[in-house]
């Protein structure tokens, strides 16, 4: 497989990784998932190889996904299963803005699957041989708050929802920027705990075509970015998580609000 898929169509793990199938799977379950394109890792092999037909086949598939800005995600083939998520190691762009930083973007997700912190993290999967990663081109969503949500706590693994929240962009929850908003609450949305964090910054896209961080307004920081409403949809959408992925398994979801409208950005499977 060397041609581009859309998320819609992508079946195969073995050419486009576990991301992109999940993304697949939600997409085609309903799933409020951001419109995106997933590159077979032979396709993102020849484009760091520099081959000029590759880079043009990459160059028209960020064309297709291309709006205000564009994340550019790893999908490695074993990622995001059951026993592995590969969470944080391998690279990930955001606000991508044109074909050439999309390119660049690419090859240094390829090239970030072999920084010896993801090849030592292979090795302690017993993972063997080269790293084949694909690559996703996901529309990027401009949120007012985004953040991740547990369907089941993952340490205690009570069966109650966790959510971090924050303003701008998820990543920084997800890089420890900010002391986020925490929510635990019950299937059907009963909150039964709240603590709201101290969001002093947050990571936004800027016309550059990159992200920065931007701080936040004094009346902003202490302020609630989730309400009633905004965790009944969380709930309900950790809810479809459940039913369309019937695996027993806990959900880790990243997740974004923009206006009333609530994205899914990536899911996968707790693991250990």
């Amino acid at each position: 497989m060397i041609d581009p898929v859309d998320l819609l169509d992508a079946h195969d793990g073995e050419h486009l990784g576990g991301k992109a199938v999940q993304l697949g799977a939600s997409l085609r379950g309903r799933l409020p998932v951001p419109f995106g394109v997933a590159l077979p890792a032979r396709l993102v092999d020849a484009v760091a190889a520099g081959d000029g037909e590759a880079i043009g086949k990459c160059a028209r598939a960020f064309a297709r996904v291309a709006g205000a800005g564009v994340a550019v995600r790893s999908s490695a083939v074993g990622e995001d299963g059951a026993h592995a998520s590969f969470a944080g190691q391998h690279l990930t762009r955001l606000a991508v803005s044109n074909e050439e930083a999309a390119i660049e973007a690419i090859v240094a997700v390829w090239a970030s699957a072999r920084e010896p912190s993801a090849l030592a993290y292979r090795q302690r999967l017993g993972l063997s041989g080269e790293p084949r990663i694909a690559v996703v081109l996901q529309r990027m969503v401009e949120p007012e708050c985004a953040g991740v949500m547990f369907t089941r706590d993952p340490l205690t693994r009570e069966d109650v929802r966790l959510v971090e929240a924050a303003w701008g962009l998820g990543e920084a929850v997800v890089a420890g920027l900010v002391d986020p908003d925490r929510y635990r609450f019950r299937r059907g949305g009963e909150l039964i705990e709240q603590s709201i964090g101290n969001k002093e910054v947050a990571i936004r896209s800027q016309a550059s075509g990159h992200t920065a961080e931007v701080e936040v307004p004094p009346d902003d920081r202490e302020r609630a970015c989730l309400d009633g409403a905004r965790l009944s949809a969380l709930d309900a959408l950790a809810s479809r998580c459940e039913a369309l992925f019937d695996d027993g398994a806990a959900h880790d979801i990243e997740w974004a609000f923009s206006g009333d409208e609530l994205f899914l950005l990536q899911r996968r499977p707790v693991t250990r």
